[in-house]
């Protein structure tokens, strides 16, 4: 039996060696928010935050998880900076398909957590390992602006 810490909660969990988070997240705990999109950690569709830093889940083993705080897009909008980035994101309207978003989400919390005023350039380069089919990335960017601005 494997013991992690997802959102905040502990939960025991029984799985294979080797098994990327991803799977554990969605198979095993239901948890289907984080998005399989590539499996190889391009597209960012599965970011989560392992110790508030961005992850790929799908190429992060579920072993290396284990005691360490992991938030996923269930429970990022408990955190102040997640609340703010989701609430942006609905009021610029970013989602279209919206299968990428949970990552982007991700990535946008981590930047702002780090950089509450980004400028497009540090923009870009954080969220620049997250594709978006649609093609939402001014939308995307005007939203993280929009966290900042707020923050001041």
């Amino acid at each position: 039996m494997t013991e992690l810490t997802i959102n905040g909660l502990k939960v025991t969990v029984e799985i294979p060696d080797g098994i990327p988070l991803l799977w554990v997240l969605r198979d095993y705990l239901h948890l289907t928010g984080t998005k399989y999109g590539c499996g190889s950690g391009f597209c960012g569709s599965c970011t989560v935050h392992v110790d508030g830093e961005p992850q790929r889940s799908c190429i992060y083993s579920a072993s290396n998880a284990i005691g360490r705080e992991i938030t996923t897009i269930e429970g990022i909008g408990q955190t102040p900076m997640g609340e703010k980035v989701q609430k942006a994101w609905t009021e610029q309207n970013v989602h279209q398909c919206g299968y990428c978003q949970s990552g982007q989400i991700m990535s946008a919390v981590a930047l702002l957590n780090d950089n509450p005023n980004p400028s497009d350039d540090a923009i870009d380069e954080a969220m620049s390992d997250n594709l978006c089919r649609c093609g939402v990335y001014n939308r995307i960017r005007n939203a993280i602006h929009s966290v900042g601005e707020s923050s001041q």
